[in-house]
C-alpha cells in the first residue's frame, strides 16, 4: 500500500493537515476553545500550565507548546495568551519560528480588547487558515518520512505477552523501511534498562539508557517518593502484573529489536532515523504529547484493560489483545489482537494486520479517537508523572 501525505516547506510530510488553535497558559484556554467552536474545522488543545511555574516548568511548557505548533501533521496555528503569563506569547512564538516556516497567528487577550473581541478576530483568521489548508494535496511520500510514536496503558499480561511484541515487530517493519518509531516511558524501563542499554548504537546511547533511568528515580527520591509505591499500578494488579520488572519487561517489547539510535529529552525534536528512546513519564497522555512534540505523526497505544486516549494532533489507533476488553471497549479499539493470545493468529500474521492499519491511519482514515473527537492534552511536570 501507498504512503500518502501533506508535504511542507520544511521536507517534513503531515499526514493530517489540522489547524491548530494553542493557548499559551490555562488563562487563554477557554477563548481558544471558544475560537475552535466557531471554526469546527479547527482543532483546538487545553494548556492546564504556562503560568505560575517554576522556571524548569515554563521551560518544558514553552518546548512542548512550540513542539506541537512544529509537528508536521499542523497545516498553520492561531496562537493566544492572556499578557502576563510566564509562557510568553512572544519568546514562544520566537521558538516556533526559528524552526518553521508556517503561518501562525498571534492574539493577546489583554490587547486585544477582552474575550469577545478576540474570539472575533482569531476565528477570522482561522478561517482564512483552513481555507489555504484545504488546497493542499496529498502526494505519495517515502516511509522514511514517518514518526510512529508507541504508548502502553491500562497494561495487564497480555500486554506483554502479545499486543506490545506485535508492535515492536511493526516498528521493526517500518524502520527496516526507513522510517522512525519512538519507544517511551523512562520509568517503565526500570528492572529491563540493561536490556535496552545493550542494544544502544553508541557507548553514549548505551550510557543515557542507564542514566534517564538512574536520574527519574533519583529526583522522585529527593521528594520523598519512590517509583515503586506507585507501580504497578491498581489496574495492572488486577490484569494479572505483579512487579515493575515484569511490567517493564512487557513494556520494552514495544520497541521492537533493533538498535537504539539516540535518547532525546522530553519533547524535544526527533533528527535521526530508526529506533529513538524520549525520556518521558510512564504517564500515557504526558508521553503521548511529548512524543507529538518531539514530531511524531501517529501513535499505535497498546491496552490491556482498555482506555479512551486521543491526541488533538496525532492519530492514535488503539489496539488489545485481551479479548474481553475488545469486547466491552470496542468504540475505544481499533484492533484487536486476541488471536495471539488464543493461537489462533502469530506475532507476525498480527503484525501484517497493524501495519496496514497504520498505513490506512496515516493516509486518512480515522482512528476510533479522532472519530470521538478526543484531545487529550497533558505536559509533564516536575515530580507529578510517574
Amino acid at each position: 500500500m501507498r504512503l500518502m501525505g501533506y508535504r511542507r516547506a520544511d521536507g517534513r510530510i503531515g499526514f493530517r493537515n489540522h489547524v491548530l488553535i494553542v493557548p499559551t497558559c490555562a488563562c487563554s484556554s477557554e477563548t481558544c476553545r471558544k475560537v475552535a467552536e466557531l471554526v469546527p474545522a479547527c482543532v483546538s488543545i487545553v494548556n492546564q500550565n504556562g503560568c505560575g511555574e517554576v522556571e524548569q516548568n515554563t521551560a518544558i511548557t514553552r518546548e512542548v507548546t512550540a513542539g506541537l505548533i512544529i509537528n508536521p501533521n499542523v497545516f498553520g496555528a492561531v496562537v493566544i495568551g492572556l499578557g502576563c503569563e510566564q509562557n510568553e506569547i512572544d519568546v514562544l512564538l520566537e521558538v516556533v519560528r526559528a524552526k518553521t516556516g508556517k503561518t501562525v497567528g498571534r492574539f493577546v487577550i489583554q490587547e486585544e480588547g477582552g474575550t469577545a473581541e478576540t474570539i472575533r478576530k482569531a476565528a477570522l483568521f482561522a478561517e482564512e487558515l483552513v481555507r489555504q489548508a484545504s488546497l493542499c494535496i496529498r502526494e505519495e511520500v517515502d516511509f522514511s518520512g514517518l514518526i510512529l510514536g508507541t504508548e502502553c496503558g491500562g497494561s495487564d499480561t497480555t500486554s506483554g505477552l502479545a499486543a506490545n511484541p506485535v508492535l515492536g515487530r511493526v516498528c521493526d517493519r517500518l524502520i527496516d523501511l526507513g522510517g522512525t518509531a519512538i519507544l517511551s516511558e523512562t520509568t517503565e524501563f526500570i528492572g529491563a534498562e540493561h536490556l535496552l542499554a545493550a542494544r544502544g548504537r553508541t557507548k553514549e546511547v548505551r550510557e543515557d539508557i542507564l542514566r534517564i533511568v538512574q536520574d527519574y528515580e533519583k529526583h522522585l527520591l529527593i521528594t520523598g517518593n519512590s517509583l515503586r509505591n506507585g507501580q504497578p499500578g491498581p489496574g495492572n494488579k488486577k490484569g494479572g502484573i505483579t512487579t515493575l520488572e515484569e511490567k517493564s519487561l512487557g513494556c520494552i517489547h514495544k520497541g521492537g529489536t533493533r538498535p537504539i539510535e539516540e535518547v532525546v529529552e522530553y519533547g524535544r525534536e526527533i533528527r535521526k532515523k530508526g529506533l529513538i528512546i524520549m525520556d518521558t513519564p510512564g504517564y500515557d497522555i504526558a508521553s503521548v504529547t511529548g512524543m507529538v512534540a518531539g514530531g511524531c505523526q501517529l501513535v499505535v497505544f497498546t491496552t490491556g484493560r482498555g482506555t479512551p486516549t486521543g491526541n488533538a494532533i496525532a492519530p492514535v489507533i488503539k489496539m488489545t489483545a485481551n479479548y474481553e476488553t475488545y469486547q466491552k471497549m470496542g468504540e475505544n479499539t481499533d484492533l484487536d489482537v486476541s488471536g495471539v493470545v488464543s493461537n489462533k493468529e502469530t506475532l507476525e500474521e498480527a503484525a501484517d494486520r497493524v501495519l496496514q492499519e497504520v498505513i490506512r491511519v496515516a493516509n486518512g482514515a480515522l482512528s476510533k479517537a479522532e472519530i470521538l473527537g478526543f484531545s487529550d492534552i497533558c505536559m509533564k511536570r516536575l515530580c507529578n508523572y510517574i
